[in-house]
């Protein structure tokens, strides 16, 4: 029997699994497995694409002169995008890594290019929560006498506002826009492409992750998707961390105005229960689609929690 790349890849993942187990046992914990990564790579403009596999959007640049890589999604897929980055750049490695957040389904991969990147580049804040949740899992972890979580790895170069850096022709600027999703998050702009990796300050037609624990405003990014909005331009392209299933990670300007107004109406309905005198524990449980946001589907407990603690408290 041969076997493609992907698919090699897919039972290798799981062979040592088996062998360790009995037969019903290793029967069970192959259909126990979660659904193979299809990692597919999707090229944009002028050297600029993204990779989706599985977590938030991993951007890439590669051209003759070098290789940059947004984000990392988790180990299994970071394997598989570095496979087919070395494949499309002639085994040049990665010259620059870049975090948007600090998040673990964007940097759950950093691990595999700890000897391939050159650089590896994030936020200052990022790297902070990223430490902070790191230490908490630990201590929870010794505390019920469980394993302790898998190493990670942080960017070794941080920046508090903007960072930027020439690749060939193309010029690469990361931006920190916070609080917003988290009080870590940054865009990071490919100026000659016109194309802009938006990290999780994007979610094209779906509920969004809002980290209140980690500093998350949505007052704030609703402010902060309009800054972004005006410094771009209608043929600029927008690579969303994440996505209606339905849709590809592309957006475009547009769609960054309409998640604005998701927000603002997601603000606009929690208030009005708050206005109501509902408990948060009956403002979570509602599934009210929000009109005019029906490609969003029914509300969920995650981001209804969040828009009450941030009217119920000023934060």
């Amino acid at each position: 029997m041969n076997l493609s790349r992907r698919a090699f890849i897919t039972v290798s993942a799981a062979t040592p699994v088996a062998l360790a187990l009995g037969k019903g046992s290793a029967l069970r914990a192959w259909q126990q497995q979660p659904a193979p990564i299809t990692g597919v790579f999707t090229p944009i403009r002028k050297d600029v694409g993204y990779f989706t596999g599985r977590g938030g959007t991993i951007g890439y640049l590669i051209n003759k002169d070098g290789v940059l890589v947004v984000d990392t999604q988790s180990m299994d897929a970071a394997a598989i995008c570095i496979a087919g980055l070395q494949e499309r750049s002639n085994n040049r490695g990665v010259d620059v890594l870049i975090n948007t957040h600090h998040h673990g389904d964007h940097t759950g991969g950093n691990m595999a290019f700890k000897t391939l990147a050159k650089r590896h580049v994030a936020n200052a804040r990022a790297v902070e929560l990223q430490k902070q949740v790191y230490e908490t899992a630990v201590k929870n972890a010794a505390a019920k006498g469980s394993a302790a979580p898998p190493e990670i790895l942080v960017a070794s170069r941080t920046f508090t506002d903007a960072w930027g850096e020439k690749i060939g022709k193309e010029k690469i600027t990361a931006r920190t826009y916070t609080p917003a999703h988290t009080s870590g998050d940054a865009i990071v702009v490919f100026e000659e492409a016109n194309v802009v990796h938006m990290g999780d300050l994007m979610f094209n037609r779906r509920h969004p992750v809002i980290d209140k624990p980690a500093g998350a405003s949505i007052a704030n990014w609703i402010k902060k998707l309009e800054e972004i909005h005006k410094k771009h331009h209608n043929d600029t392209v927008f690579i969303s961390g994440h996505n209606n299933t339905l849709l590809t990670p592309i957006a475009t300007r547009a769609d960054l105005l309409n998640f604005r107004d998701y927000l603002t109406s997601l603000l606009a309905f929690t208030g009005g229960l708050v206005k109501e005198g509902r408990p948060k524990d009956e403002v979570t449980a509602r599934k009210d689609v929000l009109k005019g946001f029906e490609d969003y589907g029914p509300l969920t407990a995650g981001p209804l929690s969040a828009a009450f603690d941030e009217i119920t408290t000023g934060k």
